[in-house]
């Protein structure tokens, strides 16, 4: 899975380096999840708070 964010005024979705690496609070920021291989949507565009919770459940379900 990737998690992907941008600036809530951007247009431009980036991968993401890590919570200490980016500027400013996440607050500022949408996130999204994706495939492996970037072709499917798996976390609408959300907070990072509701981006996490759905990677958490995605990964509890595959190691099963």
């Amino acid at each position: 899975m990737v998690l992907q964010y941008k600036k809530k005024s951007s247009k431009r979705w980036k991968d993401y380096p890590g919570k200490n690496k980016i500027e400013g609070d996440v607050k500022d920021y949408d996130f999204r999840l994706l495939s492996e291989d970037k072709k499917k949507v798996l976390a609408e565009k959300d907070s990072y708070e509701k981006v996490m919770k759905r990677f958490r459940q995605i990964e509890f379900f595959k190691h099963r």
